[in-house]
């Protein structure tokens, strides 16, 4: 197990990324293509900024990447990127402006994860409060036909929050990138195609994302 993590955290450090988490999204958008060019992105739970940096990659100098967490990244970031310090569950004036300033927004990616406790329920339990605290941004501040990605803690409440997904997302997968540690229990949900009104906000056009995404099977 250590040489498998070892893999990863080096090939971040070769390739300048500030952690390993980087690999995830990375396969996470072979298979569904979000980040395209000049799209814009809210990345919730973003320190130490590898998923902020890839998307900003991704979109390029034409399109922007609001960058949220609790904690300073210390990671130095291209001019399209945005970096707040705050919390999600009790977003500050300072982020409700610039959710009103950037959004709405095309992709919303939460890669929050709570402090582990090692007692599983309770683990999965504050995954699953970090999720839909996400999705709530997500309802509020996605364009319609944009996309969603969440990780989430594997529990018995993983499926009613993936019934729900399904309600809002013309298509939804679930994905457990090969760079995830095989132990762990984090998946990830890949919502495309939002069909949901948003509430917070009210969107001139509709994201440049393809309907449902580029695959149509849940």
């Amino acid at each position: 197990m250590k040489t498998y993590r070892d893999h990863y955290f080096k090939k971040a450090k070769q390739e300048n990324y500030p952690a390993r988490s980087v690999y995830k999204l990375q396969e996470i958008e072979k298979q569904s293509r979000l980040l395209v060019p000049g799209a814009v992105v809210l990345d919730l739970g973003a320190c130490p900024g590898s998923w902020s940096l890839y998307a900003a990659e991704r979109v390029g100098p034409t399109g922007r990447v609001l960058a949220i967490d609790l904690n300073p990244a210390g990671t130095a970031f291209p001019g399209q990127v945005t970096y707040l310090i705050g919390d999600m569950l009790d977003p500050g004036p300072e982020i409700l402006s610039a959710f009103a300033a950037q959004g709405p927004f095309d992709v919303v990616l939460s890669d929050m994860a709570p402090q582990t406790t090692g007692i599983k329920f309770t683990d999965q339990a504050r995954s699953l409060e970090l999720a839909e605290a996400a999705l709530a941004v997500a309802r509020q501040r996605l364009k319609p036909g944009g996309a969603f990605v969440v990780k989430i803690f594997q529990g018995p409440d993983a499926p009613a929050y993936l019934a729900g997904l399904r309600t809002l997302f013309a298509s939804v997968r679930i994905a457990k990138p090969k760079s995830s540690r095989s132990e762990s229990k984090e998946i990830f949900y890949v919502g495309t195609g939002f069909v949901g009104a948003a509430a917070g906000a009210a969107p001139e056009g509709c994201s440049p994302l393809p309907p449902g995404g580029p695959t149509a099977k849940n």
